[in-house]
């Protein structure tokens, strides 16, 4: 099995449309998707190994423990190999569930597959099938 692997951060934002837009113009990252499920609003941005979601959270239990009026960093989220194993090695590592394995499974618009807070209070998820990355692998560093 492979180390889980950094590849999900979500921002907390007022106007996801607009933000993107930023990031695409400053830093080339290219929109590899869009949302607008019960959870938030928002686009989804990759610069060929992270995705980046810009999200307007639409209500406070989505939010997460600072609520809707937060913006920043909101949550991280790691892509694993096996979600029974993940849960078992943050559970004893000493995070707590938000979550778990929701119901709704991974679609389209939401694409995390089990959330957590880790002992700080700080919402992460994590994932099987990984985010929607855009397909940069012909570019050198």
């Amino acid at each position: 099995m492979s180390k889980p692997k950094l590849r999900h951060i979500a921002l907390s934002v007022d106007d996801p449309f607009a933000t993107a837009e930023f990031y695409m113009k400053a830093f080339d990252m290219d929109k590899v998707g869009e949302t607008d499920s019960p959870l938030a609003r928002g686009v989804y941005l990759s610069d060929g190994t992270v995705n980046l979601a810009i999200l307007n959270f639409k209500n406070d239990r989505w939010a997460g423990a600072n609520g809707q009026a937060y913006r920043g960093i909101h949550h991280m989220g790691f892509h694993v190999d096996d979600l029974d194993k993940a849960e078992e090695k943050i559970l004893a590592a000493g995070g707590t569930e938000f979550t778990g394995r929701p119901t709704h499974g991974n679609t389209k618009t939401v694409v995390f597959e089990m959330k957590y807070y880790d002992p700080n209070g700080i919402m992460v998820d994590a994932a099987e099938t990984g985010w929607p990355i855009s397909d940069r692998s012909n570019e050198q560093d």
